[in-house]
């Protein structure tokens, strides 16, 4: 018997899309096969890919609530109360010992004649009586079957350094799916963001029937960074600056993921003061690209030399600068 899908996700059936979604991620890294390589870890990781492809997808999600382990086999247009109606009534005829059959009688939804013994209770049979022997639709119970279902959208998450989130990268991912493993070639532009999304039309899951499939959302994640902090599209960084340097001023150079840029220190600066490159963060196709930010970090010698030390003492003589004041 297949497995309830909530059980399968460990959400309970009133859980949000957050919380399916996030118990996805967590059970899919779990499970991955490129993560985990214990006995029966691929097959849990396809039953949770396909948990996720139905309970994401609001409509498919409806269906399954109304008709369980049935919802791809029940016609779009189905009443879930004619169906219950239905299923009591397959109970019923196996509980006769299989010797019931149900057929179309007078009234609305039929009734139960006599069958020879080891007549089965068909699910087709049950539909045809309660629908008067006709699909719903109009059309003859003889031409029923499910209709066309949507393949489910299915999302994944890519990381990327912020260096190929300005410059654009290329990625192979290795997706899971009903027939196997298939391996994508997937170019990301420049300029992505942190959760940004990216479609890919058509490579989601199969749909059923005529109907097509569902698309593919790559997710972007940027990975933490020994430089840059990420703010949407602005890039934070530390620049050291000399102690001279700081209270003279003048153009320093300063790292950033399209090369070394110029910056200028003005006269009298302090740790934290931060000074903005425009344009100097993450590229934007459809507006102005973000901008860096330099915080800078006045830092010491860790020793003097004898004329360096002079020089201080002499600074120290004849400057009057209360550090604690700011005077």
């Amino acid at each position: 018997m297949a497995r309830d899908f909530y059980e399968v996700l460990d959400v309970p059936r009133g859980a949000d899309p957050a919380d399916i979604q996030r118990a996805y991620r967590r059970l899919a890294r779990q499970n991955h096969p490129d993560v985990n390589k214990q006995t029966g870890a691929e097959e849990r990781f396809k039953d949770i890919a396909e948990a996720y492809d139905v309970l994401s997808d609001p409509e498919l999600r409806r269906r399954y609530d109304a008709f369980g382990a049935d919802f791809r086999r029940v016609p779009p247009d189905t009443d879930p109360a004619n169906w219950r109606q239905a299923r009591t009534y397959a109970g019923a005829g196996a509980s006769a010992g299989r010797g019931g059959r149900w057929s179309p009688g007078p009234g609305p939804s039929g009734g139960f004649g006599a069958g020879d013994v080891g007549d089965d209770v068909d699910l087709e049979d049950l539909l045809g009586g309660i629908f008067g022997g006709r699909r719903p639709g109009g059309r003859g119970w003889a031409g029923w079957g499910p209709g066309p279902v949507p393949g489910s959208d299915h999302e994944a998450e890519v990381e990327v350094s912020v260096e190929e989130a300005y410059h654009g990268t290329e990625r192979s991912l290795t997706i899971s799916g009903p027939d196997g493993p298939r391996t994508l070639d997937v170019t990301i532009p420049a300029g992505v963001v942190d959760g940004q999304r990216i479609r890919l039309r058509g490579q989601g899951g199969q749909g059923s029937g005529s109907a097509g499939a569902g698309d593919l959302y790559l997710v972007v994640r940027i990975s933490d960074h020994p430089r840059y902090r990420v703010e949407g599209r602005d890039l934070h960084v530390l620049l050291p600056v000399a102690p001279w340097e700081a209270a003279l001023g003048g153009s320093v150079s300063v790292d950033t993921p399209g090369g070394p840029a110029m910056v200028k220190v003005p006269a009298g600066s302090s740790s934290h003061r931060r000074l903005r490159l425009q344009g100097r963060g993450l590229p934007n196709r459809r507006g102005e690209p973000g901008s860096l930010y330099a915080e800078l970090q006045v830092r010491m010698p860790t020793a003097l030399a004898a004329d360096e030390a002079r020089l201080f003492e002499e600074l120290a003589r004849v400057s009057g600068f209360d550090a604690r004041s700011g005077r």
